[in-house]
């Protein structure tokens, strides 16, 4: 009766039709997945994902969203939740036949945020993703010109307590160590290695650095 009641409260929580909620939720946890989920969550080959903490799809709430929102999982590789952590409505992830997403814990991901990975992406552990950003991790295309730089991998790294602002972009092969920022509208296509600045621009640059940031 207590787990009915949770469920029923969390249904409610997320804006979800109750019996939708709990069908979804119930075959969810016979697959062995520490997941929770609003009914219009649509997850395509669930049995791609390793949930190692509670992970909650839809059930938060962070504003910018509605309770008619889609969320799509296409899980073609590997989606490994490390830790407890929390995806809002309206966000995409479409992980690649080879590819591996895997993610800390104590963190969240904004509305309308979209991974679209063909290589690997990591994310630490305590990182926040505001909403509207984009992780691509391939040109789907190929473009010949002249000293061009070769990547050593397309994989994209993200240490732990990482603030990522809002409609900023991160692409291939980039790396961010712990403790950074990434300042609001940025597209971050080059690697850095300092701890604990500020990143912001296009392309992005460190701005500031010794800084210290929480929510």
């Amino acid at each position: 009766m207590t787990w009915l009641i949770k469920m029923f409260q969390l249904a409610k929580q997320s804006e979800s039709k109750f019996f939708l909620f709990m069908f979804k939720n119930l075959m969810y946890a016979l697959k062995g997945l520490k997941l929770k989920a609003h009914h219009l969550t649509e997850i395509k080959n669930i049995s791609n994902i390793v949930t190692n903490g509670n992970v909650r799809i839809g059930i938060d709430y962070f504003g910018f969203s509605s309770k008619h929102d889609r969320t799509l999982l296409n899980i073609r590789g590997k989606l490994i939740f490390n830790g407890n952590f929390s995806i809002a409505k309206a966000c995409r992830f479409d992980v690649g036949p080879d590819a591996i997403i895997e993610i800390g814990g104590n963190g969240y991901v904004s509305p309308n945020t979209w991974f679209i990975i063909s290589h690997g992406l990591k994310i630490g552990n305590g990182c926040m993703i505001s909403w509207g950003c984009q992780f691509l991790d391939d040109d789907f295309h190929k473009l010949e010109y002249e000293n061009q730089r070769q990547l050593k991998t397309n994989n994209i790294c993200i240490g732990d307590n990482v603030w990522i602002g809002c409609n900023s972009f991160i692409y291939k092969g980039v790396n961010i160590p712990n403790g950074c920022v990434i300042a609001s509208n940025s597209v971050v296509k080059s690697s850095f290695f300092e701890e604990n600045v500020l990143i912001a621009g296009n392309p992005a640059v460190i701005i500031k650095r010794s800084i210290n940031w929480k929510d």
